[in-house]
């Protein structure tokens, strides 16, 4: 039998999800006496509570109370860090949509019916709801933060060539299928159980035990799996948690709430949209010699993840590329709209687009292809090292670059040289329908950049007939994560996969877990189980090693057998005679990433563990009669290192552009004037369909060596570095309007290239060519 890793696998509930039959939050059956539970928002983004009259609320019909924030028992807070988001809003109203009331019925129709006949007065106040009003009444949450090398002003003035730009991008719905649901169960003595759909199951089991006033042992969260997360379940699970929570607390039954789609959009925080605005010096060849950026970020009412999420976008903001003095600000600005939140990529993205425009900015002012001058600044690969290009701004050696060997490689399957001279010579003489191509880089770190997240726990049981159950702290939103904890402890055993079951997170069997985040889900609780697995069959060989008469060494699992010496048994014997001779059979494991060190003070050191790596060449065609556009071809070269599952790898990097490519090219946030959210709905927000996958999709894994970090088995991170190769898809486009009538303009093209966009910039561009 071979090992189970490297192998391709179905994802573990695959029948599961084809047949309906994979149980969510909401399909869990529900307990007699199920109370249902229904917010009450706000109808204003600013302003304080005169006076909240709940009184028809409480006489509708199957009404059984409301919940306030006079009813919590403890705190009154859902943020995941600051304490600045709170259940229920008691005086000060914080953004359109914000949660100031619960109502606790009998069935859910019931309980949104009576949500709407609340009489609640204002006395508003003024609201800033966007970056630049942000910006011009200094808005901030905190002070910038800043990161540099070298001196940026000086080798900018003594640079042959500069410029300066801006590029803006908006947010990001995440539009998991699953809405945000929770269930909670009283139990005895004061103690709660909640299913939840989060990606954080100790931070609600925290935060709901804050707010009962009770210890964490009084709670706990189980989830068994998510519809989709893509970062909008790491807090913003928090509060229908904690509603939750304090309903079954408060009426001694279960209680139950379900977001509906306009509401969950309403509440929940998005992608932090972005201003960059730049100024680059580089060379006739394109090399840059300096640059200063400003990052400008819309956070909204709270702190939420803000700071990571800036965070983590300064240190991507060189992407790929050597950058020898660099400064980075980052403004996170304070607005009166939700919360912005983690998302996909965390920040990283925003970074990156910000350098991408920026070297695309510089081939179009030398005239060279854009390509080239991404690879005149790459850093350099492992193979071909340079002491002196090998340092981020931050003071992390790359050591383990392979993006020059896959560009190289990329460009030749691609055959993208040939297609761009085809493309330039079919615009030249300006088609209604233009062409574009781009080539764009992915250089991700993998690590929480929080230290002390880089941890995880998991608990493995052998039974005696052979078959191992397996817990761990991650949770699985349909990534693959259990899939591949499961072909690791399998491999591990040498036992079939049907063998490992994973049954459902939960705090009661491993505590103090991290987020699954960071794409570091395999990485943590895989080495945790792989550790906890390990224990158990060193035990187990090292009795029946003494039991047969024989060394440890010459106990060998393997096909679902054990070979001790000459004797062969099979797993199922080997785990009863184990069993019979009093050795256990069950053990915890735990993980924690090595070799990290990061001081986000001076903003220096080793964040990450390791870097992913990829690279996209997406080709485009553009209407310049409306600005419609679609996605051609795409090309895609990706570093997984030793893929532990291909299949499910190759799942995450098409998902992962077609997402980023969303972002960046149809899906656009709009808040009115009074800071009501105007895209609620599938009606009014557009996300990519199947039909806007690339027609030409092309999708390889870079067989680059593997992960000479050390992660487990040698993978590499899949989560979310390929979302970041959508960028591929904004530049095409952007080349695509490059040249329009003859203008020698750049198109500076912005986030999202809605069609409205494009016919813009085109219109821009026509006027100057003539």
């Amino acid at each position: 039998m071979p090992g189970q890793v490297r192998q391709s696998r179905f994802h573990d509930s695959a029948h599961l999800h084809v047949s309906g039959k994979a149980r969510y939050t909401d399909d869990l059956p529900e307990p007699p006496g199920l109370l249902h539970l229904c917010l009450g928002l706000s109808a204003t983004a600013h302003g304080h509570i005169r006076s909240m009259n709940l009184d028809a609320v409480l006489s509708a019909p199957g009404v059984v109370g409301v919940l306030t924030a006079d009813d919590i028992p403890g705190t009154n807070d859902a943020s995941p860090i600051a304490g600045d988001d709170p259940i229920f809003a008691d005086d000060l109203v914080s953004y359109h949509g914000q949660s100031l009331f619960a109502v606790v019925a009998k069935t859910r129709l019931e309980a949104r019916r009576a949500a709407a006949l609340a009489e609640i007065e204002y006395d508003p106040l003024p609201a800033v709801l966007t970056i630049k009003e942000a910006m011009e009444k200094g808005s901030l949450l905190a002070a910038p933060s800043v990161m540099q090398r070298g001196d940026p002003e000086k080798a900018l003035n003594a640079s042959p060539h500069r410029l300066s730009g801006e590029i803006s991008m908006g947010g990001q719905e995440h539009f998991y299928l699953e809405g945000q649901a929770a269930m909670a169960l009283p139990g005895e003595d004061g103690s709660v159980h909640v299913f939840a759909s989060t990606q954080h199951p100790t931070e609600i089991q925290h935060k709901i035990a804050a707010a009962l006033a009770c210890p964490f042992h009084q709670v706990t969260v189980e989830v068994r799996r998510m519809g989709g997360a893509f970062g909008g379940k790491e807090s913003q699970g928090n509060l229908p948690a904690l509603v939750a929570a304090v309903a079954a607390h408060r009426f001694g039954r279960p209680a139950k709430i379900v977001y509906d789609r306009d509401d969950d959009m309403r509440l929940t925080g998005k992608r932090h949209d972005m201003l960059v605005r730049y100024e680059a010096g580089f060379d006739d060849e394109g090399r840059i010699n300096a640059i200063l950026a400003d990052h400008h970020l819309r956070c909204g009412m709270s702190w939420d993840l803000s700071q990571p999420i800036a965070d983590r976008a300064m240190l991507h903001a060189d992407n790929a590329y050597f950058l020898p003095a660099v400064r980075v600000k980052s403004f996170m600005h304070k607005t009166h709209t939700p919360s912005n939140t983690a998302f996909r990529g965390f920040g990283g993205p925003q970074g990156m687009v910000g350098m991408e425009r920026i070297i695309d900015a510089i081939a179009h002012h030398l005239g060279l292809d854009p390509v080239l001058v991404r690879q005149r600044n790459f850093y350099p690969d492992a193979s071909r090292p340079d002491p002196l290009r090998q340092m981020t701004p931050y003071g992390m050696e790359v050591t383990d670059a392979p993006i020059n060997a896959l560009t190289d490689q990329l460009i030749t399957s691609s055959d993208y040289h040939a297609r761009r001279a085809q493309i330039e010579a079919e615009n030249a003489s300006d088609p209604v329908v233009r062409r574009g191509i781009a080539l764009t880089p992915v250089k991700f770190g993998i690590s929480f950049t929080k230290t002390f997240l880089n941890q995880a726990g998991a608990l493995v049981n052998v039974y005696t007939d052979g078959s191992v159950q397996l817990n761990h702290g991650g949770t699985e939103m349909g990534q693959g994560l259990h899939t591949k904890i499961r072909q690791i402890v399998a491999d591990c055993f040498a036992l079939p996969l049907e063998d490992v079951r994973i049954t459902a997170t939960t705090t009661g069997k491993v505590p103090n877990t991290s987020a699954t985040a960071a794409s570091s889900g395999t990485d943590l609780n895989g080495m945790a189980a792989h550790n906890a697995a390990t224990e158990i069959r060193s035990r187990m060989a090292e009795y029946l090693a003494g039991l047969y008469q024989t060394s440890p060494e010459e106990v060998d699992f393997t096909g679902g057998n054990v070979l001790i010496g000459k004797t062969a048994l099979s797993f199922r014997e080997a785990a009863e005679q184990c069993w019979m001779g009093r050795i256990p059979l069950s053990s915890t494991g735990f993980y924690a990433t090595p070799e990290i060190d990061w001081d986000r003070e001076s903003f220096s050191g080793r964040p990450f563990y390791y870097f992913a790596y990829g690279a996209a060449v997406t080709e485009v065609a553009v209407d310049t009669f409306t600005g419609e556009n679609r996605i051609l071809r795409c090309d895609i070269l990706h570093d997984v290192g030793h893929s532990i599952n291909p299949a499910i790898d190759r799942g995450q990097i098409e998902g992962g552009y077609v997402q980023g490519a969303g972002w960046l090219t149809m899906e656009e946030i709009v808040y009115g004037d009074d800071g009501r959210l105007a895209t609620h709905a599938p009606s009014t927000y557009k996300i990519p369909a199947l039909s806007d996958q690339p027609l030409d999709f092309r999708v390889e894994l870079f067989e680059g060596g593997g992960n000479p970090a050390g992660a487990i088995h040698r993978s590499k991170a899949v989560g979310e570095p390929p979302l970041m190769l959508g960028i591929s898809a904004l530049m095409a486009l952007s080349d695509a309007v490059r040249g329009y009538k003859g203008s020698g303009l750049y198109p500076d093209l912005h986030a999202p290239a809605t069609p409205e966009r494009i016919l813009q910039a085109l219109t821009r561009l026509k006027e100057e060519g003539q």
